[in-house]
This record gives structure tokens, sequence and C-alpha cells, in this order.
């Protein structure tokens, strides 16, 4: 693994390297969260690839004390910036998962309206965040439902009653991480062995703020990028939204079943095939 600071973008963001082959560059989402949490699972990929991954502005070792707000527009001449640093000539593959897809997706958009930015040469959008505002509401209602279930809640109540917290506070916190994060799975059990993370909420609030009552569909028909979208059928994120994003992109979309959100988790067997057999 090769790691450090980037050295070309306004603020120094912190960045990994690993595996060889063919480059990727790796989306975390958020935003303002940072690479790690898809990590071990999403190492899968370099058996075959260089992946590259960075915490995006604002995020885990990527923090700032600028008082600027953080907006999507700013996400994305990072990027820029980031792909110009570490991409070959010839472009290298986008992967991005939940808030990284829609950042990709987002500067695929750029790409289109300035020809000197570095064009990728594919994109794999994994569990892609919602392109417009009306499918984020949609999404946020029903993730706040789904953390209501009886199964979570009884869950919850099982860890509260386990005496865990006294024996061992660490795993205590591990669990109780996995579990505010359940209501992502189809299946809540699968929430186990997860890399936890923190989310910078004045970075996230920035973002979505600045991308106002936002819809992609017309803007992502001009970009002729080689594009796969793979979603999970019991994604909290709706189904319609990943299927527009395709259509408008051209785009290949396999659909995942029993699995939510996390299909580097839930179903990484098929998700890492279906990488591979495009990526080629």
């Amino acid at each position: 693994m090769d790691s450090g600071f980037t050295t070309h973008t306004p603020v120094p963001l912190f960045f990994r390297a690993d595996g060889e082959g063919s480059p990727v560059l790796l989306l975390h989402g958020g935003p303002g969260a940072h690479h790690d949490y898809l990590y071990p699972q999403m190492l899968a990929l370099t058996k075959r690839h260089r992946v590259i991954t960075y915490d995006q502005r604002g995020g885990g070792q990527s923090k700032t004390d600028d008082p600027t707000p953080i907006t999507w527009r700013t996400q994305v001449d990072d990027l820029a910036t980031v792909i110009g640093e570490f991409g070959p000539r010839e472009g290298l593959t986008l992967v991005g998962y939940s808030w990284g897809a829609l950042l990709a997706m987002l500067y695929a958009i750029q790409c289109t309206v300035d020809p000197t930015l570095p064009v990728p040469r594919r994109m794999v959008l994994i569990s892609p965040a919602p392109i417009s505002r009306a499918w984020r509401d949609q999404f946020e209602a029903t993730l706040a439902e789904r953390g209501r279930r009886d199964v979570i809640t009884a869950m919850r109540a099982e860890l509260a009653a386990s005496g865990l917290q006294e024996r061992d506070p660490s795993a205590y916190r591990q669990r109780g991480f996995e579990l505010s994060v359940a209501g992502y799975f189809a299946d809540p059990h699968k929430a186990v062995a997860l890399t936890p993370f923190r989310v910078t909420g004045k970075v996230q609030q920035s973002v979505w703020q600045s991308l106002g009552d936002f819809d992609l569909t017309s803007s992502l028909r001009a970009v002729r990028i080689p594009t796969l979208v793979i979603h999970g059928m019991d994604d909290p994120i709706p189904l319609a939204s990943a299927e527009a994003a395709a259509d408008a992109l051209g785009a290949e979309l396999v659909m995942l079943e029993e699995c939510g959100h996390v299909p580097y988790v839930e179903r990484p067997a098929p998700l890492f095939a279906a990488i591979e057999s495009f990526l080629g």
C-alpha cells in the first residue's frame, strides 16, 4: 500500500493506493465521510487493478480548517485535480459508491461542458445516491422507517441488555455502530464486521444544500462514458433512481436480489463478478 497527501489540490487530500493493474479511482460515500469504511471488502478489486482512493475534502484525514462551505462543485473540482494527478494519459476508471457514484456523475456532466477536464475511460456506479431531490426525499423517509422495524428494535434491546458495554466497551461501540446502519441492509443481521466511520455533519449538509432542488436526469443524457450501474433490489434508495440514471447514461444495469445498500458486504460475489465482467 502507498499513501500520502495530494500535492496538486488546493487542500492536501489523504490518498492510498493498493494493488497492480489497470488504474481505478474509488470514490467513497458520504458526503463528509472517509474512504476506509469500504475496506477491507473493496480490496477485492486489487486482484486485477491498482485501486486509488482518497478522503474527500472535509472528511477523514482530509479535514480542513478553512471555513469556506464545501459544495458539490468543490468536490468535483477536487476530483478533476486528483484524476489529473494520478490518472494515466489514456484515462482511468471511476468506481463510485453511494454519494461517490453521484459525485462521479456530477463530474461526468462537467466533462460535457468543459473540454479541458480529463475524461474517465469508464464508470462503475454502485448503489448510486438519488439523482434527484424527490428521490432523495423518498430515500430518507424509507431509511427512517426501516430504522424503526421490529427486528432492529429487538436487536438494539438485546444489545442494551447484554452487559457488553461493561464487559467490552470497544465491542459495544462496534455493535452499536452496526445497528445504527442496519436499516441500509436487506437483512439487518448481515450488518456485522463493518469498518466504522464518521460523517462530518457540516460538510454533508453544505454539499446537499449546494445541490438545491437538483435533478440530473436530463444532464446525464449528454454523457458518453461507458457505464455500469449496480443496485440492490432492497436498497432504501429508490430503484427508480438507478433505473433513470442507467437509462440516461445508456448504461448496463445490474440489479442484485436480497441486497440493500451495501452489496460489498451483502452480495460480494455477484457484485465483483459484474464489475470484472464490465471492466474486462
